[in-house]
């Protein structure tokens, strides 16, 4: 993966550390010291003072297998066959374990649902996990059963034939009904946790969007991915001025409607079936927190 240093004298450690998804301080050092790091075609150092355009070129190693504790957590299954099968899931729970989260994660949860009927093509740390949804947003997440199924799973995302929609609640009322944001996504330059629209260390990212329904001071929308980045949705809505409703990341900060994690569903998965290539469509109806939210705007609006 190729970067390119944007801020006079930062140290190359930082620099990973702030452009690098899910890449810790510590991690960028471990990779500098193990020779997974080229400066201008050269080994870096972790200390080494940055250009402005200085191409650092990283080299991720496959990940290790770690140990995972079986968790009984509630899963809703909404499809399954012997190659596939798609969660629901609930607004707050994480997908894999990360600091903080070790066994109270949807990973968990599939492990204990179906110990080793899982793909292992991601390591131990993601098994069978195809793509992710934030911790706060609700909908549906495909995974693989074998390391087959993962691989064309895989390359139907990466060619944007896997159809992913969303329906989300966003600030403010949006003057056309659709649009879309071809706009690219990278690292956030000061917070690391954050991403953003910029032509740096970015990658292309494309959103489009329908108005569904308009209410007083909010609207009611449905977007569709044709990339897949960190926070894409988030981001975009942001971008454009229309933040999603109780996002106090990218949006306002203080909760509104009862809301403080985005108001935001994956309702409609359709891919092709890795066996036969037949095509799948699966839906997740609104959650109860969605529904909730709607009917306290129809109130507000006089619907």
């Amino acid at each position: 993966m190729i970067f390119y240093a944007d801020i006079p004298g930062e140290r190359l450690d930082a620099f990973l550390a702030r452009v690098a998804e899910n890449l810790s301080r510590s991690s960028a050092q471990k990779l500098i010291e193990d020779g997974c790091v080229l400066r201008q075609g050269k080994p870096g150092k972790k200390n080494d003072k940055l250009n402005v355009d200085d191409e650092i070129s990283v080299t991720f190693p496959e990940p290790k297998p770690v140990q995972i504790t079986a968790t009984d957590i509630p899963l809703d299954i909404v499809y399954e066959d012997q190659d596939v099968l798609v969660v629901n899931k609930p607004k707050g729970l994480v997908v894999h374990p990360a600091a903080g989260h070790q066994d109270d994660t949807l990973v968990n949860g599939l492990l204990y649902a179906m110990g080793d009927d899982l793909s292992g093509i991601n390591g131990e740390l993601r098994p069978g996990i195809v793509h992710r949804i934030d911790k706060d947003t609700s909908g549906l997440l495909a995974v693989a059963k074998n390391d087959f199924a993962h691989t064309m799973l895989a390359s139907q995302l990466k060619d944007h034939s896997m159809a992913r929609t969303y329906e989300a609640i966003v600030c403010g009322n949006l003057k056309e009904d659709s649009g879309t944001v071809d706009a690219p996504i990278g690292r956030h330059p000061s917070d690391r946790k954050k991403m953003c629209v910029t032509p740096r260390n970015s990658r292309e990212a494309v959103t489009h969007w329908e108005v569904i329904a308009r209410y007083r001071g909010y609207t009611h929308v449905r977007c569709k991915l044709e990339t897949g980045r960190t926070h894409q949705i988030r981001v975009h809505m942001a971008h454009i001025g229309h933040p999603i409703l109780g996002d106090t990341v990218y949006g306002r900060k203080k909760p509104e409607l009862g809301q403080d994690s985005q108001c935001l569903h994956a309702g409609v998965l359709c891919f092709r079936h890795p066996r036969d290539l037949r095509p799948v469509m699966v839906v997740a109806p609104l959650p109860e927190y969605f529904q909730e939210v709607l009917h306290k705007l129809k109130k507000t609006s006089g619907i």
